[in-house]
């Protein structure tokens, strides 16, 4: 129940009320118990995922999920905000101004005196000058300097591949790419039966890299091409669960033959949508 006395109701709506929310929560005294235990690195997890929700809800293309999703990302970035200004080191205004004054160096066409007579091409360009101007600037002066950690894996070896990329490390063409991935995978099936586990794994993570590797040369995105598989491979298992259910079955009653014959049909009666 709401207590419409209480004063965060008096706060303005939008971001101030949204800001005094999270002091409130934050407070030692009167606060959520759970919410005062966080820190940074707990609340990492949850803001990784709700910007994977985000992505979640564009693919899907639901308007009404996307603002809600958009509003548990804001959520996060106030978060880590209270907590830092919290511990003395910056304030969400800080935060805001930070990007503000980002977005406005990195658009010297729109907020400078340069010519906006530019492709997007050239605009591209201009961006990566201009993070490479901040880079040095932090001393970051390695070529993969600043590439995030946290990043996901397959994001990660795309962003370090361009980065290579950049200075000349890269491949010419993608026929050669393909050459190393069945090479790799080569060396992977050959020597699975006599590796150890962790020997596996790091063949595994080679193979891995040259995918992303490929997909960065033919100008695909891997971690929206896996989303994509895996909402497929969802969509055919899930018919393949409502076929067995017309006789009375689960998929644990059936046989990998007949599995794999649903599967197929799956993929027939999608084509067939088409």
């Amino acid at each position: 129940m709401r207590d419409r006395d209480d004063p965060i109701f008096a706060t303005p709506e939008g971001l101030p009320r949204l800001l005094e929310i999270m002091r409130r929560l934050r407070d030692p005294g009167t606060g959520c118990p759970w919410d005062i235990e966080q820190d940074f690195a707990s609340i990492a997890p949850y803001t990784i995922e709700e910007a994977y929700e985000v992505a979640d809800a564009i693919e899907r293309g639901d308007m009404g999920d996307l603002k809600g999703e958009l509003g548990d990302l804001l959520l996060q970035t106030v978060y880590h905000g209270q907590m830092a200004e919290e511990a003395g080191h910056f304030s969400f205004h800080d935060i805001a101004t930070a990007i503000s004054e980002k977005m406005i160096d990195r658009h010297p066409h729109v907020f400078g005196p340069e010519s906006r007579d530019k492709s997007a091409e050239q605009q591209t360009r201009d961006w990566e000058v201009q993070k490479a101007r901040e880079r040095a600037a932090r001393a970051e002066d390695g070529v993969l300097d600043g590439v995030a950690l946290g990043l996901p894996a397959l994001l990660r070896a795309v962003k370090l591949q361009k980065r290579a990329a950049r200075v000349g490390f890269d491949w010419p063409d993608t026929a050669q790419v393909l050459d190393k991935l069945v090479e790799e995978a080569r060396e992977l099936t050959e020597a699975r039966d006599r590796l150890s586990p962790e020997e596996i794994a790091d063949e595994m993570g080679d193979l891995l890299f040259v995918m992303a590797n490929l997909a960065r040369h033919l100008g695909v995105d891997p971690e929206a091409a896996l989303r994509g598989t895996n909402a497929k491979f969802t969509r055919r298992f899930r018919w393949i669960e409502a076929e067995l259910r017309k006789s009375g079955r689960r998929p644990e009653e059936s046989d990998l033959d007949e599995m794999d014959g649903l599967w197929n049909a799956a993929k027939r009666a999608e084509r067939d949508i088409r």
